[in-house]
């Protein structure tokens, strides 16, 4: 997973025209590293997607305007929109991933 450097970046990713996951931590979060854990095998699953980092702590201003209120959260982006959110409390289990990711619409 690509980690976001810069705003510019950001907005370059989510303007695309295929789904971008961006996964919402910080470096001191206990459940971001669960996540990490586990997160390997579904962005294999979910190739057909683009995943990247950002720390919401180095980019508060972005975490704020996408209404990121607990990590880790993961959003989907396409064509400049925010299309889904998963919030952190239910961000706990692949099952909970997975089932977020199945839902998006087809691209």
């Amino acid at each position: 997973m690509d980690r976001i450097a810069s705003v510019e970046q950001f907005k370059e990713i989510t303007n695309r025209d295929s789904f971008s996951v961006v996964k919402y931590y910080t470096t001191w979060c206990p459940d971001c590293k669960n996540l990490d854990r586990f997160i390997g095998d579904i962005v294999t699953e979910h190739a057909d997607k683009q995943w990247f980092e950002m720390d919401a702590e180095q980019f508060q201003e972005i975490a704020e305007e996408n209404e990121v209120r607990g990590i880790p959260s993961l959003l989907v982006y396409r064509n400049g929109q925010k299309v889904a959110h998963l919030h952190s409390k239910f961000a706990k289990t692949p099952d909970q991933v997975r089932e977020y990711l199945n839902a998006l619409p087809q691209a």
